[in-house]
């Protein structure tokens, strides 16, 4: 969340989804919440229907405010938290209509932030003792980017460049379009403003060595076996010590990631904490 915030405001984005959410949803009006009378004011609980970590609480809250400043919303808990099947997440008051109609848009909002942060957070405790890092891609829903990187954060992952523009990564294109790993470091060298990294991809160990000895402080270590990842470690300490940030990629699931890290690479990317969700099962139930 704090790489985030230096490069957007988070309220901002948090307004911008909602915005878009609502007006997608809603259109010219909720047709059927006009069953309920306009002066009916109610109270409803939001419930988990299984454990998970809790996410995306001030996109929820914000679902219900454009369209009612007056709904209060008591939270139980917070971005962050564990929480247990069945448990009550937050008490919501206020005008039923406004309630009906953005229970939708909160709901994907809170599904979906806390489905990432809780897959997240499954990557974290398999790899608990080891020094390594569990981070996310650039594999994101369109346009909701930030609001993914920061459930991430709330699994206990830590964010990857928010986008093309505040990291360079080159990738096996850039190196041959480039011509080489050596004039692609050598140029991205010449263009990158002091705090932009720059991170090179590599798939094999002969590349990986061609890329130190070629200047690189940051790889990617692109779909190596875990023999690879080993020799890959062993190498670079052996002959760069500390300095090289070593990272891996490709093909990481929760059955295998503990083995990726006791390799010793200092990070592991995962595409999937943010590509392949499956929303956290929560309902909204009128008092």
């Amino acid at each position: 969340m704090d790489k985030i915030k230096k490069v957007h405001d988070l309220h901002d984005e948090i307004r911008d989804n909602v915005q878009r959410a609502l007006r997608e949803d809603i259109g010219n009006g909720d047709l059927t919440a006009l069953l309920i009378p306009s002066d009916r004011t109610l109270k409803a609980t939001v419930i988990t229907r299984e454990n998970a970590v809790l996410c995306g609480t001030q996109w929820f809250e914000a679902c219900f405010t454009a369209l009612a400043p007056e709904i209060t919303i008591e939270w139980f808990f917070k971005d962050a938290d564990r929480v247990q099947v069945n448990q009550i997440l937050c008490e919501i008051t206020g005008p039923a209509r406004a309630m009906l109609t953005a229970e939708r848009s909160g709901l994907n909002f809170l599904q979906l932030l806390s489905a990432v942060a809780t897959q997240t957070r499954q990557f974290v405790d398999a790899i608990a003792g080891t020094n390594t890092v569990i981070v996310d891609t650039r594999k994101t829903l369109p346009g909701l980017r930030l609001a993914q990187k920061y459930a991430v954060t709330c699994g206990g992952g830590m964010n990857h460049r928010v986008g093309l523009y505040d990291g360079i990564l080159i990738k096996e294109n850039h190196i041959i379009a480039a011509g080489g790993i050596l004039p692609a470091l050598t140029h991205a060298r010449e263009i990158a403003a002091p705090n932009v990294f720059i991170q090179i991809e590599v798939e094999t160990v002969q590349q990986l060595q061609e890329a130190i000895a070629a200047g690189a402080t940051m790889v990617l270590l692109d779909n190596f076996s875990l023999a690879q990842l080993r020799d890959a470690v062993a190498w670079t300490r052996q002959h760069a010590g500390q300095r090289i940030i070593l990272e891996a990629s490709g093909n990481i699931t929760l059955e295998n990631v503990r083995q990726v890290a006791e390799t010793g690479v200092d990070r592991i990317s995962i595409g999937g904490l943010t590509k392949n969700i499956q929303a956290v099962d929560l309902s909204m139930r009128f008092v």
